[in-house]
């Protein structure tokens, strides 16, 4: 049984999602603020739906303190639609967006999605070595030697992405659309930010370019 943990400061819409998703037999955790969902995250969620505007701590810290404890899928739950909103959002490590007022079975539909994306990665087992560069999918880790590149989710969802087609070139909307695992306009500011963050880490540990830029194309990862 999957465990989803919601949070959210309005109790009517807690109780709401509760009974709607334990009749699909989910096991429920609520949360009304951050700190009580910090708490929550002992129960190893496999999902996590996180409001951004709720007292003591919003949305946004909150989800860059849980992704260092976890690295299950976060859906933002919010009636903000700026876009500089949900490029901070993914930044900080949210998976996807669901926008207030929100259909009960579309949200039902994304969970299912991103709690079976998640599944098959755990289920990977190859490995690739390049030039110092160890990626392990089934474990989810890049390492150089014994150490371990810090890497968010998004992060390291477009290295996997990238290295499992190498020399093939992606354009932004693309690399977004797959990474995020649904279908939107590709938000390419997000993917610039984070393949510039990427090539920093690695950079920490090696002069190898990975992830080559294609002027006018998009990225690939270096054959």
């Amino acid at each position: 049984m999957y465990k989803l943990l919601f949070v959210d400061d309005d109790k009517a819409l807690l109780k709401m999602l509760e009974n709607y998703f334990r009749l699909r037999r989910y096991r429920i955790l609520l949360a009304e603020d951050g700190m009580e969902a910090l708490e929550k995250i002992e129960d190893v969620p496999d999902l996590i739906l996180l409001d951004i505007n709720m007292p003591r701590m919003d949305g946004m810290e909150l989800c860059v303190k849980i992704r260092e404890l976890v690295s299950c899928p976060i859906l933002f739950l919010t009636a903000r639609v700026e876009e500089q909103d949900k490029v901070n959002g993914l930044l900080a490590g949210g998976d996807d967006y669901i926008l207030k007022p929100f259909s009960l079975k579309e949200l039902e539909a994304r969970i299912s999605a991103h709690i079976k994306r998640e599944e098959r990665n755990r289920h990977k087992t190859r490995l690739k070595y390049r030039e110092g560069l160890l990626l392990d999918y089934s474990a989810r880790k890049a390492m150089f030697g014994d150490r371990e590149l810090e890497l968010t989710k998004l992060e390291y969802d477009i290295v996997e992405f990238l290295s499992g087609n190498p020399g093939q070139v992606f354009d932004k909307e693309r690399i977004y659309e797959k990474v995020c695992g649904y279908d939107a306009e590709g938000d390419s500011r997000v993917i610039t930010e984070l393949i510039r963050r990427i090539r920093r880490k690695m950079g920490e540990y090696t002069g190898t370019e990975y992830i080559e830029t294609v002027w006018g194309s998009g990225y690939r990862w270096k054959k």
